[in-house]
């Protein structure tokens, strides 16, 4: 395209990197605060508070199982409503994204946690209510699929190469605060509900606090930069896409899965990333434990996150391995922390079903079985964040493209969402928990193990214009030659 920036796109594992090519690096902004709001981290700071404002609290509500509902069967069903309409949101995103602007793109993205939030208040009001929740989880989805692929775009392009895995550690620690104030909030309120109370729902003074911090997360958007006038730590410039035309994106799309056909190779991590919560969320968390059980089981989840994604990062990042041996070194801590958490729960899940538990009394954080079940909660957190900010590091690894990650972080979400929209689906008729939970297992053995010869074949130690094919079109969907872009 006609305002691609030169760059260099090196990387040696070591060092933040400095353009070769004179007139690629830019004179900074003027002034202190200036200085500093252009920072891209601080950006991306911004960018995860959008998050914990929006995904953040979702996350929380979720992750009491059923919404935080007595009845866990509308929260399943909305949450397949919601994922079924993501996936396919999702798969297009990164053209609607690469035309509206990521800053637009993000700020209609926030619209639907609020509307999501605001229906299980409804439902609390109106016990009838629960096909508005299922409409505002297929509402969510749509927004959802334009929040992530601007995110994701913007994450992994503001980053040089060898700061990418501290870019999304920082990400998503922010981003999970969002989970770990909302179940503070949720245990604060629902502490004194004891074994015998169990079950009962959240109490409608915490769904109005959430209601209020999502559309505070509408507003922040609003405020951040656009992102043609960041510049990286380096001083290149970040390049804007500038596609005029829709058929220009939808060639983009095409041309994104042709000439690097390698990504297909992650669609099975892609899809295993989602599939997991269910069983967490429903067939354990909110299954066998009591609503303050529930809540600080909740709370220690999505702190144990913040810790999990900042240790992968900084792994990630190690100035003490190129690239590639990061990609297999993160590969490898993957898999073993998904054997532990999963022949540890093994030994949990064994022991009810889905009938058993109408009979056996919830567990409470008084008693003796708790402890244990609670470090394995942490655990479940830890595997989670690690396993989403190393899906989003492959992708980062693939290119530094604006255009080219929106396609990219649209097609993982696109395909985590429809994995997610069947497994919820599967919780709501009634699989049996061992079904779901071996089903869990193995989808992230098989993700492992497909994503492994993409690392070999793809994962180089540094990128370059070459590899980026999205960055050399132009305005009318031509791939110029690379020889044509650095002459520019």
């Amino acid at each position: 395209m006609s305002d691609v920036e030169k760059r260099d796109y090196s990387d040696d594992g070591a060092n933040n990197n400095r353009d070769t090519v004179a007139d690629a690096v830019v004179e900074p902004p003027r002034g202190r605060f200036m200085r500093f709001y252009y920072q891209p981290i601080t950006q991306v700071v911004m960018l995860g508070f959008v998050c914990f404002m929006g995904p953040g609290l979702f996350n929380t509500v979720n992750g009491l199982g059923g919404g935080g509902q007595v009845d866990p069967t509308t929260g399943a069903n909305a949450n397949s409503a919601l994922y079924s309409f993501f996936a396919v949101m999702a798969f297009f995103a990164g053209s609607v994204n690469n035309k509206l602007g990521a800053k637009r793109t993000l700020q209609l993205g926030t619209i639907g946690y609020s509307l999501y939030i605001g229906s299980f208040l409804a439902l609390n009001i109106h016990p009838h209510a629960g096909a508005f929740v299922v409409v505002a989880g297929g509402f969510l989805g749509i927004c959802a699929g334009l929040l992530w692929t601007a995110q994701g775009s913007l994450m992994l392009a503001y980053p040089v190469e060898s700061q990418k895995g501290m870019f999304i550690g920082i990400f998503w620690g922010i981003f999970n605060l969002g989970g770990v104030v909302g179940a503070s909030v949720s245990l604060g309120q629902n502490f004194h509900s004891t074994a015998d109370a169990g079950k009962k729902s959240f109490g409608n003074g915490t769904y109005i606090g959430f209601l209020v911090l999502t559309g505070i997360g509408i507003l922040i958007p609003l405020i951040m930069a656009e992102p043609s006038k960041m510049v990286r730590s380096d001083g290149t410039k970040v390049t804007a896409p500038r596609h005029p035309s829709w058929k220009t994106e939808f060639i983009g799309l095409y041309i994104a899965l042709r000439d690097d056909p390698l990504i297909i190779l992650l669609f099975p991590m892609f899809l295993a990333s989602n599939w997991f919560y269910t069983w967490q969320f429903n067939d354990f968390n909110g299954a066998i434990f009591n609503i303050r059980g529930r809540s600080l089981n909740n709370l220690v989840y999505w702190t144990s996150q913040i810790f999990g994604s900042i240790l992968i990062g900084l792994l990630l990042d190690s100035s003490r391995l190129t690239r590639r041996a990061r990609a297999f070194v993160g590969w490898a801590v993957l898999f073993g922390m998904v054997f532990v958490v999963h022949i540890w729960g093994f030994f949990y899940q064994k022991d009810y079903t889905r009938a058993s538990l109408k009979q056996t009394p919830l567990i409470d954080i008084d008693d003796k079985a708790y402890v244990p079940r609670i470090w394995f909660y942490i655990f479940c957190g830890l595997l989670d964040a690690m396993w989403q900010t190393t899906a989003y590091w492959m992708m980062g690894a693939m290119s530094n493209d604006p255009a080219k990650l929106a396609h990219l972080t649209g097609f993982y979400k696109s395909l985590q969402s429809a994995g997610a929209a069947g497994i919820w689906r599967a919780d709501a008729v009634g699989i049996p928990y061992m079904n779901m939970f071996l089903s869990t297992w193995c989808l992230l053995v098989a993700g492992l193990l497909c994503a492994l010869p993409m690392l070999y074949l793809r994962v180089k130690n540094h990128t370059d214009l070459e590899d980026e094919t999205l960055a050399r079109m132009d305005d009318d969907g031509h791939v110029m030659p690379v020889e044509k872009v650095i002459g520019k």
